[in-house]
């Protein structure tokens, strides 16, 4: 199932998107009474995916960040895999949608790609363990880490250089119901590929992540963890447009506009 967050005619819902039962080839979105994090119930109303904006598939309190999560990007940074997951947080104001553009601040000289594979969190929860994390796991959507790399080397820590508004897209919708243990990811810029990856390279593994993350924070419905980049990453500059891709997920596009 792929659940999609959208506006039409000034109006936000979710709603699944799927394919018209007249043609394999019309999309359609149906709509859903309020929102996923529960049971499914359709309002009966359907739009033809075209004539929708795709937004942002959930609205975060919080983006839970995983870095150095890929053996072969951690050593293209200088570093290593540290023993324990790397945190970090991003703010819900750098959330932004498919389509939507990446605005290049002026305080910074290289801003970056990272595809990843983004976890929305589909109920509220702390302290889970390991063997009961796919319970709290609504589904699985892409992401960009968008990162200033200038301010995140100048700064001694990453919060304004994962920060800025629009640093965290994410769509361009929710799927559910699949194994991502290997899934291909992949980010190219201007149509050339960048980084080519798969899920079953990730150092510290989802149930992983989740059983650490909520060892020292409560997630609510529609947070979001950002599990790692693959190696590949690099500079985007104002014109460009990024792409990341997830077998089995969707792909996520963004323009890079000056700010």
């Amino acid at each position: 199932m792929r659940i999609a967050r959208y506006s039409k005619d000034g109006e936000v819902a979710f709603g699944i998107v799927e394919a018209a039962a007249e043609s394999a080839d019309s999309i359609e979105i149906a709509e859903i009474v309020g929102h996923p994090f529960g049971s499914i119930e359709f309002t009966g109303v359907r739009h033809p995916l075209s004539s929708v904006r795709l937004l942002a598939p959930v609205l975060p309190s919080k983006v839970v960040a995983i870095g150095k999560n890929y053996a072969e990007h951690a050593s293209e940074m200088g570093g290593e895999v540290p023993d324990a997951p790397l945190i970090f947080l991003k703010p819900s104001t750098a959330v932004v949608g498919d389509g939507d553009p990446i605005a290049y601040p002026p305080s910074s000289q290289r801003v970056d790609y990272e595809g990843e594979l983004a976890v929305v969190i589909g109920r509220l929860c702390r302290d889970v363990p390991v063997s009961r994390a796919a319970d709290v796991v609504l589904g699985y959507t892409c992401a960009n880490d968008v990162t200033a790399r200038d301010q995140q080397k100048t700064d001694g820590q990453w919060s304004r250089a994962k920060g800025y508004d629009s640093f965290c897209p994410l769509g361009p919708w929710i799927a559910t119901g699949i194994d991502v243990a290997d899934l291909a990811v992949r980010t190219r810029l201007n149509g050339e590929l960048k980084q080519d990856g798969r899920t079953s390279q990730l150092v510290h593994k989802i149930p992983d992540l989740i059983a650490y993350i909520t060892s020292c924070m409560t997630l609510l419905p529609g947070d979001v963890i950002l599990t790692g980049t693959p190696a590949g990453v690099g500079p985007m500059q104002v014109g460009d447009e990024v792409s990341v891709e997830i077998e089995q997920v969707g792909r996520l596009r963004n323009p890079v506009v000056a700010r």
